[in-house]
């Protein structure tokens, strides 16, 4: 697919826009202020594949405690700001990467003034953030309810809030849990401004909901060449939201690399507990950085001809399984061997 090419924006060691590639975003959901917490909750997150993660900056401790994690972590840690202009002031002074507010939360234009110019001084970019929750009172009169135009128009004025006060470093993100709503919002800011896009389906909810919403939102959205960034909100472990993103970016083909489990929904000749066994494939594998395509079965009737567009695969049957490479049969064995066997196979491959 063609990608929008939208202006550059450095965050900490990390480049987004400019055609880079779309990266994984998620947030913490530790007390901010809990450093040895917060640290290892990243650090998860980021061996799991996260690549920029938001903390919530409630309390000047939380201000003060980004100093501290950001020595421990190695991707950009991003202040998460609401109402308290002297919170974003103290967050960027503590070393924070990226600083997301809502202007109009912020208050006065003085107060937002004065977060700009700690953004200026320090070169730290500025999310403005825009939620269809919190959409102006005169833009839902306008338009006569929430709509994806009051979101964009919403968004844009804050945007020009900070371009007047002299700055322009700045990244935009707009959200609902509208998914149609916040597809055809992402449509019109794209055709609106050259600024990175982060993308998200808000308050997606649980794991299966969630995923399905975001899965078709951020995907309709991506699909278009549209976004530099994308979270999946779940109401979950924040590691789900990297696993997913990881996997949205892969099935739209903008992301190689790491190991794509694919299984069957089993059926009345199933004889082996292939949704246990698929599970574990997926733990097995989440370590290997292989660029492969690997299959679970649940029948050695039909498994190695279904598996043939994969490189590896296991087949279950009574008892015993199928090694498959590329659809032939490498060897037969008992189940309870055929984990290791894959494990083995894989940390030895050879095209």
């Amino acid at each position: 697919m063609e990608r929008k090419i939208t202006k550059t924006v450095q965050i900490g060691n990390r480049t987004i826009g400019g055609g880079n590639p779309v990266l994984i975003q998620s947030m913490t959901n530790t007390k901010t202020e809990d450093v040895k917490a917060t640290v290892a909750q990243i650090n998860r997150l980021a061996a799991a594949g996260c690549e920029i993660i938001r903390c919530t900056v409630p309390s000047m401790e939380a201000a003060a405690a980004l100093e501290e994690i950001k020595k421990q972590v190695q991707i950009p840690v991003v202040a998460d700001i609401h109402f308290d202009y002297r919170l974003a002031v103290a967050a960027i002074a503590h070393g924070a990467d990226k600083i997301r507010i809502n202007p109009g939360n912020i208050g006065a234009k003085e107060r937002v003034q004065a977060v700009v110019d700690a953004a200026r001084e320090r070169h730290v970019p500025i999310r403005v953030g825009v939620n269809s929750g919190s959409l102006e009172k005169e833009l839902v009169e306008k338009y006569h309810g929430v709509t994806a135009e009051g979101i964009v128009e919403s968004a844009l004025g804050q945007v020009k809030l900070i371009e007047d006060l002299g700055y322009d470093n700045l990244v935009i993100s707009i959200k609902s849990s509208d998914v149609l709503m916040c597809v055809r919002a992402h449509e019109l800011l794209s055709a609106q401004t050259d600024y990175p896009l982060h993308v998200g389906i808000t308050e997606a909810g649980t794991i299966i909901s969630g995923n399905i919403k975001s899965a078709i939102g951020i995907g309709l959205i991506l699909h278009q060449g549209i976004g530099d960034t994308i979270r999946v909100s779940l109401t979950g472990d924040p590691l789900e939201e990297v696993k997913s993103a990881k996997i949205i970016l892969r099935t739209l083909g903008l992301r190689r690399g790491g190991i794509e489990v694919v299984s069957c929904p089993t059926c009345g000749r199933t004889k082996i507990d292939l949704i246990g066994l698929a599970n574990q494939v997926e733990d097995l594998v989440a370590d290997i950085p292989l660029d492969l395509k690997v299959a679970v079965m649940g029948c050695v009737v039909n498994g190695p001809g279904e598996a043939k567009e994969a490189d590896i695969g296991i087949a279950g049957g009574c008892g015993e399984g199928l090694l498959i490479r590329h659809g032939e049969i490498i060897k037969k064995l008992p189940e309870a061997e055929l984990l290791p066997a894959l494990r083995e196979e894989l940390l030895h491959w050879k095209e």
